[in-house]
């Protein structure tokens, strides 16, 4: 049944978060990220194939490990959104957020009425029936969380209506696509993107809405500590485990 969102207590309370992008669909693996130390994990959808029960089994998993398990859907079509909150995510990521329509769009599939039109179901998210259904309506709307992805030069011109749209909790970067949207593409360090990046972090600050940073380097963690940055996405799984396995391997054999 759906747990309090530990996520956006801890940013509540004005506490630093760490996560991961999870690419690997595996439940273990997941779980092994919540032992690990990460307090939440984004669950790919759009760039990775994952069917529908090994998705829910990912999020059984998270619960085990006490990791908030978001979902980072292909889009904003509400029925996509519905299907990844039903089998018991805490949140959902929005990839491509362009103007204040896309953030409504993505609130409205995310809560149920009045915040907004999500579909009710009495899956595993109510008990299966066993909490009061709106006792659970009202957790639900309290404890899902909404991450607008900018990824866009269109999101960044529209930066302020996104952000000051009701029922967006947080919004990520996303510099590998803002690099092309820019016309400079693959350069993630680019001074277009890098002030690109540094216009939504203030914005996000102005408004109060908390910004999710994915720090490159030590420098730039230690920079975005400096400006009370409260969330940070520390790379994918499948990127870590790739150069671990190297690493280990080239050490054994240069010995």
């Amino acid at each position: 049944m759906l747990r309090t969102n530990r996520l956006k207590l801890a940013l509540a309370d004005g506490g630093t978060v760490f996560g991961l992008l999870n690419s690997i669909p595996s439940a273990l693996m997941v779980e092994m990220i919540g032992y690990a130390g990460y307090d939440f994990v984004i669950l790919d959808m759009e760039h990775v194939c994952v069917n529908p029960e090994t998705l829910e089994n990912m999020v059984r998993a998270a619960e085990c490990a006490g990791l908030t398990a978001l979902v980072r859907v292909p889009c904003a079509a509400p029925e996509t959104i519905l299907r990844a909150l039903d089998c018991g995510a805490q949140g959902v990521v929005v990839p491509h957020v362009r103007n204040r329509a896309d953030a409504e769009q993505a609130v409205a599939a995310s809560r149920y009425f009045p915040e907004g039109r999500r579909g009710i179901s009495g899956g595993r998210t109510t008990g299966f029936g066993t909490i009061e259904l709106q006792a659970y309506l009202e957790r639900a709307n309290r404890e899902i969380i909404v991450v607008a992805m900018i990824e866009d030069k269109e999101g960044v011109d529209n930066l302020e209506a996104i952000v000051a749209t009701p029922g967006i909790d947080m919004v990520l970067e996303g510099a590998i696509d803002l690099s092309q949207s820019y016309g400079v593409p693959g350069q993630a360090q680019h001074p277009l993107v890098l002030a690109a990046i540094d216009r939504i972090a203030a914005v996000c600050s102005k408004e109060k809405v908390h910004f999710c940073a994915i720090p490159r380097s030590a420098d730039q963690l230690a920079s975005w500590k400096a400006r009370a940055v409260q969330a940070y996405l520390l790379g994918d799984d499948r990127g870590i485990s790739f150069r671990a396995l190297k690493a280990h391997a080239s050490a054994m054999r240069n010995q």
